[in-house]
């Protein structure tokens, strides 16, 4: 039996995945500002993509008017199409969509998804799948909005019921239903980056 790992201590910054979009659900915007009032009351730094827009832009502003520190990673073209945002404490302007994930990924202790689109999902996966090959121990949370990513959750159990993944692979991401449980969640969540994964050789 493997010993237990410690719990997460309390994260300094977090990077918040999400859409560059509103969405059709009007408490979409809610939580997400909520979640940046939420970071910046508990002194976390929030590290996201840098846009204007969309959840991203509510996000951002909400830790901005609330005295927190935001830092935007955004790449050169984006920066017209996404209207980057003009009063983050920090922007860091990058050449590519993987140098913008790579910096975002440095410089985050763990990650938080918010409803998004297909850009929300590629970031969310990149990291879940580092995770499983053992390349990181960060946490990665979900806020299942309305039940937004409970096909999602569907999914991911599966591909592991399909033969496809480990067990195990599901604790390394926790869906949660409210801004109150992510910090708590975090601290929960276990260290250790994940056995090896086993491979069907032929």
């Amino acid at each position: 039996m493997p010993e237990s790992s410690p719990p997460f201590p309390n994260p300094k910054s977090l990077c918040v995945f999400c859409g560059a979009r509103f969405g059709t659900d009007p408490a979409s915007r809610t939580t997400a500002m909520a979640l940046g009032q939420m970071l910046a009351n508990q002194g976390v730094t929030l590290v996201y993509g840098g846009g204007g827009v969309g959840l991203m832009g509510l996000v951002a502003n909400a830790a901005l008017d609330s005295g927190g520190k935001v830092i935007g990673i955004i790449p050169r073209f984006l920066l017209e199409r996404e209207a980057g945002h003009p009063d983050l404490t920090e922007t860091s302007v990058v050449e590519t969509m993987h140098e913008r994930k790579l910096q975002m990924f440095e410089r985050s202790d763990g990650f938080v998804v918010l409803p998004g689109g297909l850009g929300t999902l590629e970031e969310l996966f990149e990291v879940l799948s580092w995770r499983t090959l053992g390349l990181h121990s960060k946490p990665i949370v979900i806020i299942d909005q309305g039940g937004y990513w409970k096909p999602l959750a569907a999914l991911l159990q599966n591909v592991v019921e399909g033969g496809f993944a480990e067990r195990t692979h599901l604790d390394h991401v926790a869906f949660v239903n409210g801004i109150d449980e992510v910090l708590p969640t975090i601290a929960a969540m276990p260290r250790s980056a994940g056995l090896a994964k086993r491979l069907d050789r032929v």
